[in-house]
C-alpha cells in the first residue's frame, strides 16, 4: 500500500489500462512544490491555469469583463456532466452558506446544466437574463454529446435573446481549442487541464476552481484548495495506523469483502453538504466498481459498495429503520463542532438548534452498535407482542468523524480529498485499477446506435432492426407515440 500510494505522488502511470498518471493532487500543491509527471515538473502549469482564472473571475466580479451587451456578469451556468458536475455540484451546495461563501457571492447564482433532458434546461435558465449570464462549457475534447447538446442549446438561448456573438457570454474548460475556436467561443477565455486528472477527481482543476471563483471570489476557492492540500500532506506523510484515509479505506474493505456488507450510507450531519452522497457515489462506484484486477484477471472476491446517504435528520426519517433493524449498513457520520448559522431559542429549546442536530450525531453511532436487547425491551414494560419489534440487535459498523469548525471552504477540501485518497487505498489494496471507467461506455456505444436508428425511422421510415425483442418493441411504440 505504500509504495502504492508513494508511486501515484511520483507521477508513475498507475492507470495501466490507459497508460495515464494520477496526479490530482498536484493540482492543490504550494506554487514551490513538485509533481513530476513523464520527467516534467507539472505544478508551473497548474499555477499558470490558476493565475489565469484568479485574473479572469476578478474581472467578471469586478465588472471589467461584461457580457455581449455591455451589461455587467451577475450568474454562472455550469454545463457538464458527470466529474464536470457532480464534485462542483457539491463544493457549490457546501459554500454557499458559509460566512465567506455567502459574502463573497453578493447575490450571485451557479446554476449546473448535466441531464440532456430538456427540462433541466428549463429549470436552468428559469429567471436568468441572457444578457447578465456567463455559461462554462466543461468538456475536456469538447466532444461529450450530452455536454455538447446541452452547449448548443444554451447558444440557442443567447441568440433568441439577440446575443449572436457569444464569445462574451460563453467559456470554456477544455484542452481541445480547435473545437472551442469552431463552437464561437474565444481560445483567449479557454481554461485547460490535463490527462493525468480524472473527470471524477477533476474539481481542483479548473473545472471546479473556475466556477467557484467566479461565483465566491478566487480566495475562497484557494482556500477550499489549501483544506485538500492538508489531507494531501496528511496522507503522504502520517503513519498507516494513523492515517485517516487509510483507516477509512481499510474499514470499507473489512466491511465490504469479509464481512459481506454490499452497501454504505454516508451521513453527513450538515445540510451544507447535501450533495456529497452523489459526488462520493461517483469517485467510489466509478472507480471501484470492477470486476477485474489491474493484470485483467477476474476478480474472486467482492469489490465496492453500493453508496447512498442523506443530510443529518433527514435520512432519519427516510432509511434508518432499515440500517437498524433490516440489512447491515456500514455507515460514516460527518459532523461539525460549529454551525454555519447558528440559531438558538432558549425560551423554545433547552439547547441550540445544532445542539439538537448533534445529539443526533453522537446518538446514532451509539444505537448501531450496541442495539437495544430483548431484556431491556420487557423492562421497559413493552407489551409482549410488541417485544420483538422493538429489539434492535446492534453490532452495526459506523465511522463518525468530528470537524473542528463549521462547514468552511477548508473543511469541504480536507472532505473531498478524504474521500478520493479514502477510495484509491481500497482500489490499492483490492488490487484494481480505479483511475478508469470503462463500464461507462457500452451504454453510451448503444445510445448512439440508437439514435442513429431513431432518425434513419423517423425521417426515412426505416424498420427498427439490430435490437433484443423488448428493445425493439419499446422503440417502435415510442415512434408511434411521438409522430407528428
Amino acid at each position: 500500500l505504500e509504495e502504492k500510494i508513494k508511486a501515484m505522488a511520483a507521477g508513475e502511470h498507475i492507470n495501466n489500462s490507459e497508460d495515464r498518471a494520477v496526479l490530482h493532487m498536484a493540482l492543490r500543491a504550494k506554487r514551490d512544490e513538485v509533481f513530476n509527471v513523464d520527467g516534467k515538473n507539472v505544478v508551473k502549469d497548474i499555477y499558470e491555469v490558476l493565475d489565469k482564472i484568479k485574473d479572469f473571475s476578478e474581472r467578471v466580479r469586478s465588472g471589467k469583463f461584461v457580457g455581449a451587451t455591455g451589461k455587467p456578469i451577475k450568474d454562472i451556468v455550469a454545463v457538464g456532466i458527470g466529474g464536470s458536475y457532480l464534485g462542483p455540484k457539491f463544493v457549490y451546495e457546501a459554500l454557499r452558506t458559509d460566512a465567506k461563501g455567502a459574502k463573497g457571492g453578493h447575490g450571485r447564482k451557479l446554476r449546473f446544466l448535466a441531464n440532456v433532458d430538456p427540462v433541466e434546461v428549463a429549470r436552468c435558465v428559469e429567471g436568468l437574463n441572457p444578457e447578465t449570464t456567463l455559461v462554462i462549457v466543461i468538456s475536456k475534447t469538447f466532444t461529450t454529446t450530452e455536454t455538447l447538446l446541452n452547449a448548443k442549446t444554451m447558444k440557442d438561448w443567447f441568440n433568441k435573446a439577440g446575443i449572436m456573438d457569444v464569445s462574451k457570454n460563453m467559456v470554456a474548460v477544455s484542452t481541445n481549442a480547435e473545437k472551442v475556436k469552431e463552437f464561437g467561443i474565444s481560445t483567449d477565455n479557454m481554461f485547460g487541464f490535463w490527462d493525468w486528472v480524472g473527470g471524477r477527481y477533476s474539481v481542483c482543476s479548473a473545472v471546479g476552481v473556475l466556477p467557484l471563483a467566479l461565483v465566491f471570489g478566487y480566495d475562497v476557492a484557494e482556500e477550499f484548495l489549501m483544506g485538500a492540500r492538508d489531507i494531501d500532506r496528511h496522507f503522504l506523510s502520517a503513519p498507516l495506523e494513523k492515517n485517516i484515509p487509510v483507516l477509512m479505506g481499510l474499514i470499507g474493505i473489512w466491511n465490504a469483502s469479509f464481512l459481506g456488507h454490499s452497501s454504505r450510507a454516508l451521513l453527513p450531519y450538515a445540510q451544507a453538504l447535501l450533495k456529497l452522497a452523489p459526488h462520493v457515489q461517483q469517485v467510489a462506484m466509478e472507480s471501484n466498481g470492477k470486476r477485474v484486477c489491474k493484470d485483467g484477471t477476474l476478480l474472486d472476491y467482492e469489490v465496492g459498495e453500493i453508496e447512498f446517504g442523506e443530510p443529518g435528520t433527514d435520512g432519519q426519517h427516510s432509511f434508518y429503520q432499515l440500517i437498524h433493524q433490516g440489512r447491515v449498513v456500514p455507515c460514516d457520520f460527518l459532523g461539525f463542532a460549529k454551525s454555519q448559522y447558528p440559531v438558538y431559542l432558549p425560551d423554545e429549546h433547552p439547547v441550540s438548534n445544532h445542539d439538537e442536530l448533534m445529539s443526533n450525531f453522537f446518538a446514532q453511532p451509539d444505537a448501531l452498535a450496541f442495539g437495544k436487547t430483548e431484556a431491556q425491551v420487557v423492562a421497559e414494560g413493552a407489551p409482549a407482542e410488541l417485544v420483538p419489534h422493538k429489539v434492535f440487535e446492534g453490532n452495526r459498523p459506523s465511522v463518525s468523524i468530528l470537524f473542528p469548525e463549521s462547514v468552511t471552504p477548508f473543511a469541504v477540501g480536507q472532505v473531498l480529498s478524504l474521500y478520493e485518497h479514502r477510495t484509491a487505498v481500497e482500489g490499492f489494496v483490492w488490487g484494481l485499477n480505479s483511475f478508469d471507467q470503462w463500464g461507462v461506455e457500452l451504454g453510451k456505444v448503444l445510445a448512439t446506435q440508437v439514435r442513429m436508428q431513431l432518425a434513419k425511422t423517423r425521417k426515412e421510415k426505416a424498420a427498427i432492426e439490430g435490437f433484443v425483442a423488448p428493445t425493439t418493441r419499446l422503440m417502435e411504440r415510442y415512434i408511434n407515440l411521438t409522430k407528428n
